[in-house]
């Protein structure tokens, strides 16, 4: 069967005598996963903000853990726009500090230079910078989100391996069991079936790895007292993934959303039955991490 190809019209929506912001939150407030930022729920638009207008639309992940304050722009990015989202987002952070807040500014053009200035934001401010293009299909019109600048992923503290409480394996053994920490042998040797320089580096907090002396926890383990072993994957959350892990059989606990983490609890029979999927995990969040 033949494809065929069809040409589009990049159109300029600041210029356009129809197409407006109005119309644009519509689409995305009917659509939130148009934007690239995952499966995120509408929790309101025009959002009215004390004393500083309105929030353009107000997004939350489907844990209810994290919301994300957008705003659109027609155009390039100016002053105003970004100051004015960095604004709202203070505002609903302080607002509602249960929640975990993210900045979003949605622009047609994103020039370089505010592009360095939102830079420099990130890392104390979480903020995300899309592109938005819309493009003409025959009589239809079409929008493209791409990412430009993403939220700055923080560091696990104990990732500073200069600042971190030192530990051992008696330590674990002490905290968790002998069997426990055993498992977690066990998964190493798979680890190492990938990389054969990889080695445990004990933390107070939990058990990491490096690799050839460079540390890379793209794992992480915390053995228990009730002979169950925490195993922490640091994967992006798809439902592809979420899948392969239910179907499995294995226990997730949940997604740490602030770490990007799978939080899986596995029992000491599980790691020779489960041994395929486990590796198959394990190589998807060691390929992630490189």
């Amino acid at each position: 069967m033949a494809i065929n190809y069809v040409k589009y019209q990049k159109i300029d929506m600041k210029n356009h005598p129809e197409l407006n912001e109005k119309w644009v939150q519509e689409i995305v407030a009917k659509e939130p996963a148009i934007i690239g930022l995952g499966d995120l729920i509408l929790k309101d638009k025009e959002r009215i903000q004390p004393h500083a207008g309105r929030l353009d639309i107000l997004l939350q992940d489907e844990n209810a853990t994290r919301r994300f304050e957008v705003e659109i722009q027609l155009g390039k990015t100016d002053e105003s726009h970004i100051i004015r989202t960095i604004e709202y987002w203070d505002i609903e952070r302080k607002r509602f500090p249960q929640y975990e807040h993210c900045a979003v500014i949605i622009a047609e053009d994103i020039t370089s230079r505010f592009l360095n200035v939102i830079s420099l934001f990130n890392g104390s401010i979480p903020l995300i910078a899309i592109q938005m293009n819309a493009v003409k299909i025959r009589d239809d019109i079409s929008l493209i989100f791409t990412k430009i600048l993403d939220q700055l992923s923080l560091g696990l503290v104990d990732d500073d391996e200069e600042i971190s409480e030192v530990a051992d394996k008696n330590y674990w053994e002490q905290r968790g069991t002998k069997q426990t920490v055993a498992m977690a042998d066990e998964i190493l040797e798979l680890i190492k079936t990938i990389s054969p320089g990889f080695e445990f580096k004990y933390n107070k907090y939990y058990i990491g790895l490096a690799n050839n002396g460079q540390i890379n926890n793209f794992a992480i383990f915390r053995p228990q007292k009730n002979n169950i072993l925490r195993f922490e994957l640091r994967i992006p959350r798809t439902n592809e993934i979420e899948e392969k892990i239910e179907n499995a059989g294995l226990d997730i606990l949940d997604y740490d959303t602030r770490w990007n983490r799978y939080r899986i609890r596995i029992k000491k029979d599980e790691i020779e039955k489960k041994n395929d999927i486990l590796l198959e995990l394990i190589k998807i969040a060691y390929n992630n991490s490189m």
